[in-house]
């Protein structure tokens, strides 16, 4: 089989009039921002993709029910009325890109350099979008009438955790379904160049530890004397977790579903995930908590990691302030898997903390998802694998999850449908970081790729 070269990616896309058209939707999709965290833009986006899909045919729905974010179907139908459905879920909102993340140009205008797009959602999530329907249009186009439905489902609040979207699953479940098989929001290549495709996510929780030591902050000459917020955090903080990684909290290893050998097997083979290319990746600095292969990968993908996400205590200003300061917050999250829900990992924190005499700590509950994973052995998926082979010379990933967090088992408790996650990222695309970016050649790729997945419904 004869696989195209990056060079001759690029010139189909750059001679390709609807993948044109569609870049151009895209560079205005990234110069409109869309940030769920920061309650910016939601409402004009989803409007935005109202009118380009509408635009073509699709049977256009935005439901703004919840305040939160509007949730927005497109619906396009096969004339078959026996045809089977595709859905894709997406999502139009983006982390925020602020003066704390280095970006070379503006993050919220769409560049090019030497091959690769940049912008802040051009890989998570918006470029998938733009890349789905210009397949779409294109087999239109090329072939005439679908031979499958297919269902753009977007929402507006994913980067937080998906808010109120189980509200509208339940709303819409019955013109989603029935449904073949659900195309997962993104995806990438690995350092390899095989594209990973997968079909699971961890789960999460997400908590504020928070405490006030006195009414004021005190001179810090009592510090011998005197407990303060910072040093009590802290410590409660450091009674959850021992210096390898492993949580101390009771209740959590003991709930968790483990991996079967099959899951173990398709980690253990496709996997590329290493303690030598993480410290090359982001400079580390710090010891690798798991060096041994098997237990990196295991820890990685079937364990629950608790982690800091920011402290924020005492003077932080220019020079020197000698104080005990009265108040200390930490934000905090727990990657989950199967087996812990948010409600339980909350309970056993706050138990955790009046076992170990911490209990003037206040536990605040922020956000919270539960895990999926896929034996990724249905054949709607396994017609994703074996197509996927024909364009990727590298080969392709199967994995059973990823160790990122999204709503795959709400929508999975939802519609019950098959769920495949795979896409146009690459091992550097730098999500949720400055300079997010992909390949051209992979945009491209992921929209032929997806005109023959329609193709295969014929």
């Amino acid at each position: 089989m004869a696989f195209s070269s990056e060079e001759e990616q690029l010139r189909k896309f750059r001679n390709d009039e609807i993948a044109q058209h569609y870049f151009e939707v895209l560079r205005t999709l990234i110069s409109k921002k869309s940030i769920f965290a920061q309650n910016i833009g939601l409402y004009d986006v989803a409007a935005y993709l109202g009118e380009i899909f509408s635009g073509v045919g699709a049977e256009v729905t935005i439901d703004e029910t919840y305040y939160t974010a509007p949730f927005v179907l497109a619906k396009f139908k096969s004339p078959n009325p026996d045809a089977k459905t595709i859905i894709f879920y997406q999502h139009y909102d983006t982390v925020p890109a602020d003066n704390d993340q280095p970006w070379t140009d503006e993050p919220f205008r769409l560049t090019v350099r030497k091959g690769y797009m940049y912008g802040r959602g051009v890989d998570d999530d918006k470029g998938h979008i733009t890349a789905r329907l210009t397949a779409l249009r294109k087999y239109i186009r090329e072939v005439g009438d679908l031979p499958v439905n297919i269902t753009f489902m977007m929402e507006g609040a994913e980067e937080s955790a998906s808010t109120d979207l189980e509200k509208y699953l339940e709303k819409y479940r019955d013109d989603l379904l029935p449904a073949d098989l659900l195309v997962w929001e993104q995806g990438n290549r690995n350092s390899k160049g095989q594209l990973e495709i997968t079909g699971g996510n961890k789960g999460i929780i997400t908590f504020d530890l928070s405490v006030e030591s006195a009414d004021v902050d005190i001179h810090s000459k009592f510090g011998a004397v005197i407990e303060s917020a910072s040093w009590y955090l802290l410590n409660a903080i450091s009674s959850m977790r021992d210096d390898q990684g492993r949580i101390l909290i009771d209740g959590i290893y003991e709930k968790i579903v483990q991996p079967n050998e099959r899951e173990m097997d398709l980690i253990e083979t496709y996997a590329i995930e290493n303690a030598d290319s993480l410290r090359k990746i982001y400079g580390l600095k710090l010891p690798i908590l798991e060096s041994d292969r098997r237990a990196f990968l295991k820890t990685y993908y079937f364990e629950p990691a608790l982690s800091i996400e920011g402290i924020s205590t005492g003077y932080q200003g220019q020079g020197v302030k000698t104080i005990l300061p009265a108040q200390a917050r930490a934000k905090m999250e727990m990657r989950l898997v199967p087996g812990l829900t948010p409600e339980y990992v909350l309970e056993c924190i706050k138990a955790h903390l009046k076992k170990e005499g911490f209990d003037r700590i206040k536990v605040t509950f922020t956000l919270g998802e539960e895990s999926y994973r896929s034996d990724m052995s249905d054949p709607a998926i396994v017609n994703v694998i074996e197509l996927a082979k024909g364009f990727y010379e590298e080969g392709v990933a199967v994995l059973p999850t990823a160790a990122g967090t999204g709503p795959m088992h709400m929508i999975h408790q939802a519609l019950g449908v098959p769920m495949a996650a795979f896409g146009i990222g690459n091992a550097n695309s730098r999500d949720h970081g400055g300079d997010e970016n992909v390949s051209l050649a992979d945009y491209y790729t992921h929209i032929e790729l997806i005109k023959e997945l329609i193709a295969s419904y014929e």
